[in-house]
């Protein structure tokens, strides 16, 4: 077993799968690979079985029975990493909105750096984003502005889903706490890092949008994301996060 661990949610990611793995497992670090699969009716689970005859010990596969969620197929894969021996948990998309050679990045900084927690950040030095329309960008962007004046936290990508963490982080901040599962998921555990001391250093990555496969993206999770930040706040105003 290696000590690093790369969870990858699918739903649906039957083009991208299969490709995504082996860019992974190309990198020269060593990384191991969660797939958390949301029952996906177009056979994502089946191929990862097949590629685990190639990847024997590394590639691993957890099927749940229905969707449920971005933030619940994490902390499904938070739970299953920690019953093992991993020191570094990666969170990755399927459709290579995320380069995986990025991943040695955020994996030297919590590894060889100072970080607890290593986000791969779109707007640490301005706006890396590729083909995104400009609304998109513009509300990704400012959606982190608004997370950092409701919240106090300094963090140019708030949303941001490349990261991370180190295994300590995640036996800290209350996993089975966590309330939202889409971009206010990713906002709550940075958020409950924050509150616990932990160390978050951003490192700027290119974000390219998926060609292949259809967005996750919907008005309930935006809604979730705008409202998910002011409760995150008076929680913690509170003692209750």
């Amino acid at each position: 077993m290696n000590d690093a661990l790369v969870i990858i949610p699918t739903y649906n990611e039957i083009e991208n799968i299969e490709t995504i793995i082996r860019a992974v497992f190309s990198q020269h670090h060593a990384f191991d690979v969660l797939i958390v699969d949301d029952n996906s009716p177009d056979g994502t689970a089946a191929k990862v079985s097949a590629l685990q005859e190639d990847f024997s010990g590394r590639l691993f596969l957890e099927k749940r029975g229905k969707k449920s969620g971005l933030g619940t197929a994490y902390v499904h894969g938070f739970h299953w990493a920690l019953q093992r021996q991993y020191e570094y948990i990666f969170e990755m998309d399927a459709d290579f909105s995320h380069n995986p050679v990025d991943l040695e990045k955020l994996y030297q900084a919590c590894h060889f750096g100072e970080a607890d927690l290593a986000i791969g950040s779109r707007y640490v030095t301005g706006v890396n984003v590729v083909n995104w329309p400009l609304s998109r960008v513009l509300m990704s962007y400012f959606a982190s502005v608004y997370v950092k004046l409701i919240t106090g936290m300094k963090i140019h990508d708030a949303t941001a889903g490349f990261i991370c963490y180190k295994r300590a982080v995640l036996e800290n901040i209350g996993i089975d706490k966590i309330k939202f599962v889409g971009y206010a998921f990713q906002i709550e555990m940075k958020y409950r890092a924050y509150a616990k001391g932990f160390r978050i250093i951003e490192v700027p990555i290119i974000f390219t949008d998926r060609t292949k496969g259809q967005s996750k993206m919907s008005n309930a999770i935006i809604k979730e994301a705008v409202l998910g930040v002011i409760s995150l706040r008076i929680r913690k105003l509170f003692n209750q996060l």
